[in-house]
């Protein structure tokens, strides 16, 4: 929501006593009503808690202007060393609160922008490290945690699939005589359906016989039986990662992953876009301008023309038109 030209001033500051504190219950409050997701909702209050760090929050709404996230943004960079993506992602909740006063008369208008920052490319997992990684353990010598790691990561592999959807999946989501997984617990709140791959389907199948539950139990699961929290999935999957060499721990690169390989064997954007869960193409696009690079070799493997000269022997410098021939033969 933004303010732009003269209706700017006709929006008064109808509520000057309420403070910065009071003002974001009610915009939590009003982000539960509007059945925004957990996550959502967790990572405005870690936003606000970063804030409260910079500002006294029991002042009133009306004493914040724009001058206040100048400095704000000032702060996280200098005070805190938080770089320009991670501190975006603090301004967003932000914005949206101070939005929201706006919109109640909290707080006078004024527009707040994210400062441009170059986005990092998040290196993927190799062949080499995924080669280490989806080596099956020796299930008469592993424990079970090892060997849960192991299928999970080859489900975060076949699937592309976000850490909070992951631990979320029940058993009777994996649909083995469809060949479907059914994803009911997503970033954007809209279940999803999946193919299940042949090598997955197997892979599942094995751990059920050790993991057993019912069907409404949770996939993927603690030593205890119960549902395995992301923050577990996560230290799970580093420990798995480093005792086997492999530096690289984060979770959410197996998406990367995913859809590297995804793009660089000839996979089309829409196809992925849907496989990923996107609402639009944007994600998808920064996907493939990722991996630009990678693409080269894939558009000189593909290439029309270069793969004629190939199935027909020739080569440019094989051409009939030799040098000085051109003109002689040239009827233009």
């Amino acid at each position: 929501m933004q303010f732009h030209g003269r209706m700017a001033q006709f929006i008064e500051v109808r509520n000057q006593k309420i403070t910065v504190k009071e003002g974001y219950d009610q915009f939590q409050n009003f982000n539960e009503a509007k059945n925004l997701s957990d996550n959502t909702i967790h990572h405005y209050g870690m936003s606000f808690r970063l804030f409260a760090e910079f500002y006294d929050v029991s002042k009133p709404c009306c004493s914040i202007v724009e001058q206040t996230i100048f400095e704000f943004i000032s702060w996280m960079k200098n005070t805190r060393n938080i770089n320009d993506i991670t501190l975006n992602s603090y301004l967003r909740p932000i914005r949206a609160m101070l939005y929201y006063f706006m919109k109640q008369g909290f707080t006078a208008p004024f527009h707040i922008s994210e400062p441009k920052a170059t986005a990092k490319v998040k290196e993927p997992y190799t062949e080499y490290e995924m080669t280490i990684l989806l080596k099956k353990p020796d299930l008469k010598k592993c424990t079970f945690p090892e060997y849960r790691t192991w299928v999970i990561i080859n489900y975060l592999f076949a699937t592309g699939n976000r850490v909070g959807t992951v631990s979320n999946i029940k058993i009777a989501d994996v649909k083995f005589e469809s060949r479907i997984i059914h994803l009911k617990k997503t970033k954007n709140r809209k279940e999803q359906i999946i193919p299940l791959s042949s090598n997955l389907d197997k892979i599942l199948r094995e751990y059920l016989r050790y993991r057993k539950g019912g069907a409404d139990d949770y996939l993927f699961c603690n030593t205890a039986g119960e549902r395995l929290t992301e923050s577990a999935l996560r230290v799970s999957i580093r420990h798995y990662n480093l005792k086997r060499g492999v530096m690289k721990t984060s979770v959410h690169l197996f998406r990367h992953t995913f859809a590297k390989d995804w793009i660089v064997t000839g996979g089309d954007p829409f196809s992925l876009q849907e496989a990923l869960g996107h609402s639009t193409l944007d994600m998808t696009r920064k996907y493939v301008k990722m991996f630009n690079e990678d693409l080269k070799h894939v558009y000189e493997k593909h290439n029309p023309l270069d793969r004629f000269y190939e199935k027909s022997g020739n080569s440019r410098a094989k051409s009939k038109f030799k040098k000085g021939e051109f003109q002689k033969s040239s009827n233009f």
